[in-house]
């Protein structure tokens, strides 16, 4: 009995050691597949000859020898170790593999990434030149007195359209940087109840061309002067009154309400909130109304359009002010949008500075009596479509214009001018040769008194924070975004060229 146990071991360790055998061979032909080992592959076979040593020397043993219980179970042992490490072995070699596969393929969606952002960074820029040639061009034909009402009708409705397309190029690259991560947050003192006044004045236009009523309220308890980002804040807002108007049929009501539900010395709390009597949003879908191009039903988007971006862009907005957005509905009846974003208390100084129209660095200041007529304005552009634009619409407040192709050109034509030849620059970013910061940095650092002065004003498709940034560091005094926005170009213009007349005793503030 003890024979035929001692023989059973050793033929059982002799077949376990040929397993390991194929295993190792399997092993080897694996690591060759998967690393390509070239010219040091011939070390993975070293140890299939050394089980094949160990086979023979058992087989010896068993026909040769006269193994007892000991030798039997060291031979059995040693086959039932190498298994157990091959195991092992395969398994760690395994995971190794996995893991570097894994790397690889972040590696590789880190890089489709970074291009598909930089694709739409580049793509949605270029959009913004066409889209500011058009409505640039339907708003200097707008301002003609001698328009047929026809004409006038289909001008509007093509301002319309080129104000939805520059909303879903905004959208585009809005997201596109949250992605990429260039989200920076502006805290700086505001008047809310402009802010409130300017959405009343938008919405309600809207909704009387709609033959929609529109009701707003805010609560009086509200401070007049808080710190936030006030931009970002308005296009929050607007993102879901938009939506409201959108999705509601005449007769119908959109309510915009604002109240305080919080508040200390220092911080308070806005509970912003808007309804509509609209076509709702059902239950069903209702938890994915704020997912990036979600839509509840093709039918809607092809009735009433959109891209499902908007609640979205809207969601991330209110996040990086530290809010919150809810939405309740029930389809056929209405919807109602809750949002609570948190706000500092301006100090005192800071709330008369805002008061009396010097908080917004010169967007929002009370406008000087200065007219720009006889005002001569270097346009820096690289476009002659946007130049002619910007050239036309000065031409009608009177004011004269030179334009510079490039950022380059734009230093040597104010370098070889007489000193206060120029009364403000329009600088476009994006140029060939000499960008418009590089411009305006080395305009600033020219060894005469009017380039430390003379305004520099941003005009750009470059529409995020970090490009306002960029430009102040710069040495700009505003940065407007492209398509142009005419009225708030001749405010900015007579803000700063009053202020530069102010300085230098040209005119008096009065």
């Amino acid at each position: 009995m003890i024979k035929w146990l001692i023989n059973g071991l050793i033929i059982a360790g002799s077949a376990l050691m040929v397993v390991n055998i194929s295993g190792f061979i399997w092993y080897a032909h694996f690591i060759n597949t998967k690393t390509k080992q070239g010219k040091r592959r011939a070390i993975l076979y070293i140890p299939i000859v050394l089980l094949c040593f160990f086979l023979l020397g058992y087989l010896a043993v068993w026909i040769f020898g006269s193994p007892d219980m000991v030798i039997a179970g060291i031979l059995f042992g040693g086959s039932i170790f190498v298994f157990i490490m091959l195991i092992l072995l395969s398994l760690i070699t395994r995971s190794i593999i996995q893991g570097e596969s894994l790397r690889a393929e972040l590696l590789a969606a880190e890089e489709s990434n970074r291009t598909k952002n930089a694709f739409l960074a580049t793509i949605s820029h270029e959009m913004r030149t066409p889209v500011n040639v058009i409505l640039g061009l339907d708003e200097l034909a707008l301002k003609r007195t001698d328009l047929p009402e026809e004409t006038r009708v289909q001008l509007l409705k093509i301002q319309r359209s080129g104000r939805h397309l520059e909303g879903l190029i905004n959208n585009t690259l809005y997201i596109q940087n949250a992605e990429a991560g260039k989200k920076l947050l502006k805290n700086e003192a505001f008047r809310f109840r402009e802010v409130t006044e300017q959405i009343e004045a938008m919405i309600s236009t809207m909704c009387e061309e709609k033959g929609l009523k529109y009701q707003q309220e805010v609560d009086p308890m509200i401070p007049e002067v808080i710190k936030g980002d006030e931009l970002l804040l308005k296009q929050a807002l607007m993102n879901v009154l938009d939506n409201a108007v959108k999705y509601t049929a005449a007769p119908g009501d959109v309510i915009f309400s604002a109240e305080m539900i919080r508040s200390d010395n220092e911080a308070c709390v806005i509970m912003f909130i808007v309804n509509d009597t609209g076509i709702g949003i059902s239950r069903e879908f209702l938890p994915k109304v704020f997912d990036i191009f979600s839509q509840e039903d093709g039918s809607f988007t092809n009735r009433y359009g959109g891209s499902g971006m908007g609640l979205a862009v809207t969601k991330q907005k209110v996040e990086l002010m530290n809010g919150d957005i809810t939405a309740e509905s029930e389809q056929g009846v209405g919807s109602t949008f809750t949002i609570d974003i948190p706000f500092y208390i301006a100090e005192e100084e800071e709330a008369k500075k805002a008061l009396n129209g010097e908080a917004s660095g010169g967007e929002n200041e009370a406008v000087p009596e200065i007219s720009l007529e006889g005002c001569r304005i270097l346009i820096v552009e690289d476009l002659d479509e946007n130049a002619e634009i910007v050239a036309d619409l000065l031409e009608l407040e009177g004011a004269e214009s030179e334009h510079a192709e490039n950022g380059y050109i734009a230093l040597g034509m104010f370098e070889r001018s007489k000193p206060g030849y120029y009364d403000a620059i329009l600088m476009d970013l994006r140029m060939p040769v000499m960008d418009g910061l590089e411009s305006t940095r080395s305009i600033r650092s020219l060894p005469r008194e009017d380039a430390k002065t003379i305004p520099i004003i941003a005009l750009s498709a470059n529409a995020f924070e970090t490009d306002r940034q960029n430009s102040a560091d710069a040495g700009m005094n505003a940065h407007l975004v492209k398509p142009i926005d005419s009225d708030l170009l001749y405010q900015t213009l007579r803000i700063w060229i009053a202020k530069t007349k102010i300085e230098k005793g040209a005119v008096t503030s009065d």
